[in-house]
């Protein structure tokens, strides 16, 4: 069946100029240099109160150093909040600079540090190459919090789609290992359960535009190295495969109503319910994968109302 009737009318104009291409082997090099050269036609903000700065984070896992832009308040009297920022691309695709804008606006906004990764990607770097890239600029904020003027207790997690993966799998990273935690964990429509990549029963209205299940696919094939729905598949990888949700921290999980992602969102939201995290969940109807993209979209200015007031609350209480 076909779901564009379905579609906020809002959305539609901006739905019809997303790349329509699968994503497979052939296409993955032309997709990620067209997803880059769409940045170029967004204007930067001048915003003089933040300075922004690009450095490399040695690996703990003796990895090469990891690139993270870098943006924060010029001048601040009090140690600074922190987001770890992870850009979206489904595993294979993308960079820090997809969030540039948005990562400058909420720094300002928020009066906070944003540290966002250019993590290695699938498939040439499969988990738990991404995975550890994110870790190891996490442990070296925390351990360098004093003279970076950050507030070490105040450091959470943000990811969208494929990055909402990579965050909620570091957040359960963190959780079972000796060191330090994330104060919060903010996923866009996170892409958390490789299953649905091969699922017969999905909901029948889910999936056609933007990420499609071929899309899932192909993009969870080249994180794991093997096949999705696979056993033994590691919780670090795919979020929604850990048996334990306790002990997580805070979570804000949006995600559109047709979005692919829209029932293991739905499944993540309640199992952390259950196990007594707070958790802030907010389902947009009408909406497709990536609608954040749609900036004129009533339904679109209201998502980006609603994390950006999430992230205040969990960046200063």
């Amino acid at each position: 069946m076909s779901t564009i009737e379905l579609v906020d009318p809002e959305l539609r104009d901006a739905l019809a100029q997303w790349p329509q291409v699968p994503l497979t082997a052939g296409t993955l090099a032309r997709r990620r240099v067209d997803m880059l050269a769409s940045l170029s036609a967004v204007p930067i903000p001048d915003l003089p109160d933040i300075v922004t700065d690009e450095i490399h984070v040695e690996s703990a896992f003796g990895a090469k150093p990891i690139r993270v832009l870098t943006y924060r308040p010029a001048r601040s009297d009090v140690p600074l909040p922190v987001i770890v920022h992870i850009h979206g691309g489904g595993f294979v695709m993308g960079a820090p600079e997809m969030k540039d804008v948005e990562n400058r606006l909420f720094a300002s906004e928020l009066k906070c540090a944003i540290y966002s990764v250019d993590h290695r990607l699938a498939p040439e770097s499969p988990h738990p190459a991404p995975l550890e890239d994110i870790y190891s600029v996490f442990v070296w904020l925390h351990a360098n919090a004093g003279q970076l003027g950050l507030d070490p207790d105040r450091i959470g997690i943000k990811g969208e789609s494929g990055g909402g993966g990579f965050a909620a799998g570091a957040a359960l990273y963190a959780r079972d290992r000796p060191g330090p935690k994330f104060a919060f964990q903010h996923l866009i429509y996170p892409m958390i359960d490789d299953r649905s990549a091969v699922r017969q029963d999905l909901h029948p209205c889910v999936g056609e535009f933007v990420w499609t299940q071929a899309n899932n696919h192909f993009g969870w094939r080249s994180l794991l190295n093997e096949e999705p729905g696979s056993p033994g598949v590691s919780p670090y990888a795919a979020a929604a495969r850990a048996a334990e949700m306790s002990g997580l921290p805070p979570t804000f999980i949006s995600v559109g109503g047709l979005d692919l992602f829209l029932e293991e969102n739905l499944t993540y939201a309640d199992r952390l319910s259950r196990a007594g995290v707070p958790v802030e969940f907010h389902l947009y109807p009408r909406a497709h994968h990536g609608f954040y993209r749609a900036t004129n979209a009533r339904v679109t200015r209201q998502a980006e109302h609603d994390t950006r007031e999430a992230l205040r609350r969990f960046l200063h209480g």
